[in-house]
């Protein structure tokens, strides 16, 4: 099992008031998965994204990735796993704005240490054609529509060949019809052995995906499998 999620709980303290934005949620997911986690503002799913992501630590409970407990995991270990292990698809893109689309996505490849310019770059050319941009690689971020950006983000976050991609409201940001390619690109790419959790707040969004989460004031409310 991929992932493993139990009894987790995040508390905080906001002065002498305690926000529980996470209240005993346990699930599995499998390699291979394609899943959504739907909630409104202030749901907890941006909380539950933060854990899976190894961005943030419950107050209780556990989680593992790939066999490994997080919970107990140092900071300097979270950080290497976050690198190799998990992708990235921000609402935002994330982009560096004088890079080149080659040089954006080589970044992870920087941060895990692999030398070698020119293996960078073909790593990172592989990774742009799979998602369609195997022409645009010296352009930069100003010089590509938003969907074209969005994808540039999505071969960042393949480049390491993680074991789970993270995507936060990937098309919060793109109108329905370039937002419907993404969608596109996230089947491909699950169709292809992928693993893939969609954090989102778009119903339609989250009926594409494969099996839907739903999360309001911290529970779980629903974990369905999508015919």
């Amino acid at each position: 099992m991929l992932i493993q999620a139990e009894h987790l709980q995040k508390t905080y303290h906001m002065g002498a008031v305690k926000v529980e934005a996470l209240k005993d949620a346990s699930f599995q997911i499998a390699a291979g998965e394609f899943v959504a986690i739907i909630g409104p503002s202030g749901s907890g799913k941006s909380t539950l994204m933060h854990i899976l992501g190894c961005l943030d630590r419950p107050t209780a409970g556990r989680y593992l990735l790939d066999g490994h407990d997080m919970s107990r995991a140092s900071d300097n270990q979270l950080a290497e796993i976050r690198n190799k292990k998990i992708g990235f698809v921000f609402q935002q893109f994330n982009l560096l704005p004088k890079a080149t689309i080659l040089q954006n996505v080589c970044l992870p490849l920087i941060y895990a240490g692999l030398r070698g310019r020119r293996k960078q770059q073909q790593l990172a050319r592989q990774a742009l054609e799979m998602v369609g941009l195997g022409e645009r690689l010296h352009h930069r971020p100003n010089e590509i529509s938003g969907g074209q950006k969005q994808r540039v983000a999505i071969a960042r976050a393949l480049i390491n060949n993680p074991a789970l991609l993270l995507a936060d409201e990937p098309t919060g940001n793109l109108d329905t019809k370039t937002g419907q390619e993404i969608m596109k690109t996230f089947h491909r790419l699950n169709q292809e052995g992928h693993t893939i959790i969609l954090v989102t707040h778009d119903p339609e969004i989250a009926a594409q995906a494969r099996r839907i989460i739903q999360i309001r004031d911290g529970l779980i409310q629903r974990d369905e499998v999508i015919a």
